[in-house]
């Protein structure tokens, strides 16, 4: 079964986080204006689990942004219970954003860790560049993602809203389906996406709830509440919540 999940080629992405009752004001702001997303499910057809299996080293230079491994992501993200799931290599260049990924079938993850078992397919680029850059499992964060989406001249203008983040400790290449320590508590993480210059639609709404940008990483949240890394020094309040 392929997995039915969104995948857009954005280049532009800004951050906020919000309170949780603004974040429910910006959802019905929201919902009046743009559309759901395609892979949307609930009553409002924009509704979605999300699961995301989290890679750094030993050392966490991901987590302390270190070198080239802060400009790069490796994650397996899952949606909803997809019998197939993604491998993701997100990258940042010079401001701009790219994503590479590849699906494999939920049942065959752990054989990325079995040097030769997947020799030849589509999974060659992620299992080569994270066994180079030292990367192994984490942790795994989960969390409910309501996503909506508008026709802009450059293409589709993406905004996600997201919710009840969850997260577990992980050193496996697999999916824990009850993640047990919430993360964020009221609070949402507002992402507005967009691939050129920021829609009309996304002005309105960051002057209608005076929205700041704030850089966010819900891997690096989860490895600092779960004890993963010994904190780094923040210069901005909520330290949490830095990428």
């Amino acid at each position: 079964m392929q997995a039915a999940g969104p995948s857009h080629g954005f280049t532009s992405e800004i951050k906020f986080i919000v309170d949780a009752a603004v974040g429910g004001q910006i959802r019905e702001w929201a919902r009046a204006r743009l559309a759901p997303d395609p892979h949307g499910r609930g009553a409002f057809d924009d509704e979605y689990r999300v699961s995301s299996l989290y890679f750094d080293t030993a050392a966490r230079d991901v987590f302390h942004r270190r070198g080239s491994y802060g400009r790069s992501k490796y994650r397996i993200r899952r949606y909803h219970q997809e019998a197939s799931v993604f491998l993701e290599r997100k990258l940042r260049t010079g401001g701009r954003l790219s994503k590479r990924r590849s699906t494999i079938e939920l049942g065959t993850l752990p054989l990325l860790a079995i040097d030769g078992a997947l020799n030849g397919d589509s999974t060659f680029w992620f299992r080569r560049r994270v066994a180079l850059r030292g990367l192994h499992p984490v942790c795994q964060v989960s969390y409910l993602r309501t996503a909506r989406q508008s026709a802009a001249p450059e293409g589709i203008a993406r905004l996600t809203l997201d919710s009840a983040v969850q997260a577990v400790a992980s050193g496996a290449f697999s999916f824990d389906l009850h993640p047990a320590t919430p993360l964020l508590r009221d609070v949402m993480i507002l992402e507005l996406k967009y691939r050129q210059s920021l829609p009309g639609v996304f002005k309105d709404l960051v002057e209608t709830f005076k929205l700041r940008p704030q850089r966010s990483s819900k891997y690096r949240v989860a490895a600092e509440t779960l004890g993963l890394v010994i904190p780094a020094t923040y210069d901005v309040t909520p330290p949490s919540l830095n990428a």
